[in-house]
């Protein structure tokens, strides 16, 4: 199972209640945030991943660690509430520096190495869902935005539509 999402220290608790707020207000409106409940598993079926919960946002990212961990142009993930998503089976993690200075965990299959959650150090009652992992059962799925615009290459296809961000956020949103 993927680790506790304790808030942990007060420094922590106060971050998570700012992200939990920026999730809540700026990614998406409540109207288009649907309840999920969903389950996958890994390529080799050895892990299983199951949602139960209402989707805090949907978004794309086409950062350089993303595209390194899908193997492609950018990534498609939900986030859920940590309390929301289950995994059940061995999984292995790795853990890298965000450019905000987080530190950024990724779990994964170590038999077959299909991409399972993920979890960012500054939002730990937040997890991250490739949602690659639901195929054809993922309808729900609409992304409300594309982070990471900068390294996005022209080669991959994504809709002109959708709103871009140069980075996490663009800095003048954050105040």
């Amino acid at each position: 199972m993927v680790p506790s999402s304790g808030a942990g220290t007060p420094d922590q608790a106060a971050w998570l209640a700012v992200i939990t707020g920026l999730v809540s207000a700026w990614f998406m409106a409540d109207t288009d945030k649907p309840d999920v409940n969903a389950a996958a598993r890994c390529a080799c079926g050895g892990v299983s991943v199951t949602v139960r919960g209402r989707v805090l946002s949907m978004l794309m990212c086409s950062c350089e660690d993303c595209q390194k961990a899908t193997g492609s142009g950018h990534s498609a993930f939900a986030l859920f509430r940590a309390d929301d998503v289950t995994v059940t089976g061995e999984m292995k993690s790795f853990e890298r520096p965000s450019s905000s200075g987080a530190i950024f965990t990724r779990w994964f299959c170590p038999n077959c190495g299909t991409p399972l959650c993920g979890r960012s150090s500054r939002a730990v009652s937040v997890t991250v869902v490739p949602v690659g992992l639901f195929g054809r059962t993922a309808d729900w799925y609409r992304p409300n935005q594309l982070i990471f615009a900068r390294t996005l290459h022209a080669w991959d296809a994504v809709d002109d539509s959708l709103p871009r961000w140069q980075t996490y956020r663009d800095e003048e949103e954050l105040h």
